[in-house]
């Protein structure tokens, strides 16, 4: 199961109500990372191991009705989204801003959109470190290639595990003891191409567009239960500037977007940035398991703790 389906099948778990979960609401959240161990299987007829040279000479129109019911394989999505994952994974450290929106459907009928805030830095293969809020609670995730702490300001509390020796297994790992996800995590596999390109069965250049000031190049795919777009900068770098996902599977097929900002590739994090020592008087607690259902943000009366 590729991460993009495993993540529609867990938007659930973003809303929750319990104290230890209320850690971890991901509004901010994108793909999950349980996938990120596995390899692309070479002899996949619809997916290439490497996008061909071959580049069609137009992409796929928007908006067609017959086009939708005959997906297309555009090997320039396929390359282009290729050279952002060597760019990813050429960068041994890097850090980024996002900023994102996901829309949740109420009990009323009306979609509420939920708004949040993330800062990342990443060394690889083995440090982490993300701080999040929005509309959520703020909290923040540090990894040192041996422990992984989780850590809530506004109440003091914070819970730590011992940690596998990669950033993959460890959102892994986070996936199952507390049904955590962080921002744009399969930008963080080791190889982010073949995590995203996992049982495609569309890709095609939607055109140029402009983001934020950066001209990029618009890519549309189709995976398991998702419909997803990434805005691909257009300079050297290759940058990600935004993604947005509409999760099929789920119940009223809810959309995220997040915008990424302040891209460094060259920044040389301090031993500091992934070192965690709690605060005085802060509490320590044990990590939650996975979340329940959430609608208990969108929902008014669901079911869980009372506030």
């Amino acid at each position: 199961m590729g991460g993009l389906t495993m993540q529609a099948e867990l938007i659930a778990n973003r809303f929750q109500r319990k104290a230890m979960v209320r850690l971890f609401m991901a509004l901010v959240l994108v793909w999950s990372a349980s996938a990120c161990a596995d390899d692309l299987p070479p002899d996949n007829p619809r997916i290439p191991a490497q996008p061909s040279a071959e580049e069609p000479k137009t992409a796929a129109p928007a908006g067609n009705a017959e086009n939708s019911a005959h997906p297309v394989m555009d090997q320039r999505a396929l390359a282009l989204l290729k050279r952002m994952s060597d760019t990813l994974v050429a960068a041994g450290s890097y850090g980024y801003h996002t900023r994102s929106s996901v829309e949740i459907p109420a009990s009323t009928g009306q979609f509420l959109t939920f708004f949040a805030q993330a800062d990342l830095v990443l060394e690889r293969p083995n440090k982490l470190r993300v701080r999040i809020s929005g509309d959520g609670p703020a909290y923040q995730i540090t990894y040192d290639g041996s422990k992984v702490w989780a850590f809530d300001p506004a109440k003091n509390l914070y819970a730590v595990l011992d940690a596998p020796g990669s950033i993959e297994d460890t959102l892994s790992l986070l996936i199952t003891k507390a049904g955590i996800h962080f921002p744009a995590s399969n930008f963080m596999a080791s190889d982010p191409y073949a995590v995203m390109t996992r049982d495609l069965s569309s890709a095609f250049v939607v055109g140029a567009s402009n983001v934020n000031g950066a001209l990029c190049d618009h890519l549309a795919f189709i995976g398991p239960g998702v419909d997803w777009e990434v805005w691909i900068e257009s300079g050297k770098e290759a940058l990600p500037k935004r993604l947005a996902i509409t999760y099929k599977d789920a119940a009223d097929s809810p959309r995220y977007m997040v915008e990424f900002f302040d891209w460094n590739l060259k920044r040389k994090p301090a031993s500091t940035d992934f070192a965690f020592k709690a605060p005085k008087d802060a509490r320590q607690i044990e990590f939650s398991g996975p979340p329940d259902s959430p609608q208990a943000l969108a929902n008014p009366g669901a079911a869980g703790e009372k506030k």
